[in-house]
């Protein structure tokens, strides 16, 4: 005989709670319930990887939200949702993922913005969150016409650390590296200073996951893609919902992308062989939110207009005009996704004159308003 359900929905949240990304994937959970309504939730403090809940196998509930990849719980029959990159292909569930695609194009851009001609990953063989970030920094590389090199992790400690040092001592530099994630940048960070090259001067690390504890234990510090585990949170109850009022799961799995990258020490730097172009990047790059113009670049640097336009292009494929731009706008769409500023708050912010003016922008660069970016991001 089925059983009458009750007025709150059973829901099991078996996400770890020892790592900041589950505790932010929870935080979004809430966020929903807040919104929409509570559940009764059952949850107990796990790490990632830990065995399954010993009463989940005889628990009567109404939907799962799941990080594990344990093949039991696809053949619950229950209505669930998956958030666990590694088990994609193994469990067959509706998921909710980082794009890991965009992961590993940000990651990169994020050493070519600062001048880097030789890019390089660092990952892991045969798993697919790490093959698609390769796949992104592979994009980035081909299209800023930079070389390009791969490398996996594998093996003992120690002989794999020494691996990799000779891989980063044989390939030309300054280097920019994106790492897997912010382990393989401890990793990477590590090999450096056993093979003696100065971070950020010779070798820069990007790290994935943004992780605090982790990336301010390095030395030095790791610049890391930040994600949006609560985004990833919200979404997933959102599709529990759904999937619990008898609606069809969709056919692939929704892609959160990440916020940005967290610069700390490990990126610190500009790759540029030009000091004047160095000196004007710098500057930009302290000022760009002043509303400073070409105009005021130009009194830090000795060269022309035209000169200074000229090596620009040469070196970073776009203008000190555009350079300015491309600051402004990027910091922009991260305010509108993960604040509830005004828009006329955030064009002052960014030293816009007027609202107008960061509205033009976006309808140039994006193909529409800011309010609307805010939108489609958000749903």
């Amino acid at each position: 005989m089925t059983r009458r359900r009750p007025s709150r929905p059973h829901v099991a949240l078996i996400i770890e709670s020892s790592i900041e990304y589950g505790r932010g994937v929870l935080r979004g959970i809430a966020g929903y319930l807040r919104e929409h309504g509570p559940w009764s939730i059952f949850l107990e403090q796990r790490e990632l990887g830990a065995a399954l809940p010993k009463w989940i196998r005889e628990w009567d509930g109404d939907g799962i939200i799941t990080r594990s990849d344990d093949p039991r719980i696809a053949r619950s029959g229950l209505p669930t949702v998956g958030l666990y990159d590694r088990a994609e292909d193994r469990l067959r569930l509706p998921m909710i993922l980082n794009d890991n695609l965009a992961v590993g194009r940000m990651g990169a851009r994020h050493l070519a913005d600062r001048g880097f001609r030789h890019l390089a990953y660092y990952g892991v063989r045969r798993e697919r969150w790490s093959e698609l970030r390769l796949a992104g920094a592979a994009d980035v590389a081909r299209a800023a016409k930079a070389t390009f090199a791969v490398h996996a992790s594998g093996g003992p400690w120690e002989l794999s650390q020494e691996r990799l040092k000779r891989w980063l001592v044989s390939l030309p530099r300054p280097l920019g590296l994106v790492a897997a994630n912010d382990l393989h940048g401890l990793r990477a960070l590590d090999a450096c200073r056993r093979a003696g090259l100065a971070v950020p001067e010779e070798l820069a690390v990007v790290g994935a996951d943004d992780d605090a504890e982790v990336c301010e234990l390095s030395d030095p510090p790791l610049s890391s893609v930040t994600f949006h585990p609560e985004k990833v949170g919200y979404e997933a109850a959102a599709l529990l919902e759904r999937l619990m009022a008898g609606r069809a799961a969709p056919s692939e799995p929704l892609l959160v992308p990440p916020l940005g990258v967290s610069a700390r020490q490990s990126s610190d730097i500009l790759a540029i062989d030009d000091p004047d172009v160095a000196k004007a990047i710098h500057h930009i790059r302290r000022h760009a939110f002043d509303g400073i113009t070409v105009e005021d670049v130009l009194r830090e640097v000795p060269l022309s207009r035209r000169a200074l336009e000229h090596r620009f292009r040469r070196r970073l494929g776009r203008t000190p005009k555009e350079e300015i731009q491309r600051l402004r706008f990027e910091q922009a769409k991260s305010l509108l996704a993960t604040t509830d500023l005004p828009v006329a708050r955030i064009s002052d912010r960014l030293g816009f004159h007027q609202p107008a003016y960061l509205s033009a922008a976006f309808q140039r660069e994006a193909g529409l308003t800011p309010s609307a970016y805010r939108r489609n991001h958000r749903s």
